[in-house]
């Protein structure tokens, strides 16, 4: 299986060589694995933000703990999810549902209205906890592309949220970040990481079968 030797291959790149600029169609693949991903009742809770520019990568760099990524990558992804479900973005989503399918305009609005229902019983905290479920769906899609088209790529955690996102207008937008994922090549002299054996858990330690 083709995926699975490309995540053999791929590993968490801690360096990356700052001269080499991926090319623009594969981050681009990698976006669209991104939105090509299955999401709770087809909400897509999130938006991508695509960071090309050095010195706001530079800017960013403090907030992410200044770690090496940030300022090398090509490319840096931040993955954003809705901070609330407000009913106005669940109108979009079915509004643009019945669009696409040809649908009479409000074929969707009983299903509409359940979905509504259900997340005003929820604080908004876990209406962001539930967005930010849906944005890993989303983030693992786009590590697995990233693998098949041979590009390194750096999941990320390691920054302070509230700071990243007053510094690109997240909060504005009624957006939280949940995680990154920097985009590049591997610079295989100076990363401690690239030479090490990948480290999984054999299957029998984390698979129960029930028959």
């Amino acid at each position: 299986m083709e995926l699975l030797d490309s995540l053999q291959w791929r590993y968490a790149t801690k360096r990356y060589k700052m001269n080499v600029k991926i090319a623009e169609d594969k981050v681009m693949q990698i976006v669209e694995a991104a939105r090509m991903a299955p999401t709770s009742s087809g909400l897509q809770p999130f938006e991508i933000i695509l960071i090309k520019n050095q010195d706001v990568k530079e800017k960013l760099l403090p907030i992410c703990m200044n770690q090496n990524q940030i300022k090398e990558c090509s490319h840096l992804l931040v993955f954003a999810a809705w901070d609330s479900y407000i009913e106005s973005r669940i109108d979009a989503v079915f509004d643009n549902m019945e669009n696409i399918r040809e649908m009479e305009r409000g074929t969707m609005n009983d299903y509409k209205k359940s979905i509504k229902e259900n997340f005003a019983r929820r604080t908004k905290e876990q209406q962001f906890e539930h967005a930010a479920r849906q944005t890993y769906l989303a983030f693992g899609l786009a590590i697995g592309a990233a693998a098949e088209l041979r590009v390194d790529a750096s999941p990320m955690e390691g920054f302070y949220n509230d700071k990243l996102d007053q510094a690109l207008g997240l909060d504005k937008k009624g957006l939280k970040s949940v995680t990154l994922l920097a985009l590049g090549e591997r610079d295989l002299q100076n990363d401690w990481l690239a030479p090490m054996k990948k480290v999984r858990f054999d299957l029998d330690k984390i698979l129960t079968v029930i028959e």
